[in-house]
């Protein structure tokens, strides 16, 4: 195995060990706030100044989820710009993008730490500092 292998490999390690660690009270403190940040670009808002006070780490996490998805649906639009496929790239992309915020909005009411298929861990690696 190559060194980055094994970096990768230990990296995922800590990523999964990260996500068990939150004790069960400390989720729900922050699953309202968690949930609050999925409903709306106002939600995300409101719920990252809240947790700017609390530094709820379950929250924080759903935040950067939101977030991610937002700048996604954001990208999105800016494709919608080019001439015929991007009208079909963002329309199959918004889609997508709907059964993702679905799935993550369904993490939050399950009060799991669970990223979105494809760029939800991405979400939490570019966004980190969030």
């Amino acid at each position: 195995m190559n060194l980055s292998k094994i970096n990768s490999m230990s990296e995922e390690v800590n990523t999964q060990a990260k996500r068990v660690a939150a004790p069960p009270s400390y989720i729900e403190e922050g699953k309202t706030m968690a949930i609050i940040a999925y409903i709306t670009i106002f939600g995300l808002i409101i719920a990252f100044i809240i947790n700017n006070d609390k530094k709820n780490s379950f929250s924080a996490y759903h935040i950067r989820q939101s977030l991610g998805l937002g700048i996604t649906g954001v990208a999105l639009g800016i494709v919608n710009v080019i001439p015929i496929v991007g009208g079909l790239v963002s329309l199959l992309g918004s889609i997508f993008l709907i059964v993702l915020w679905v799935i993550a909005l369904m993490g939050a009411f399950d009060g799991k730490e669970k990223p979105v298929p494809i760029l939800g861990d991405k979400y939490q690696e570019w966004l980190k500092s969030i």
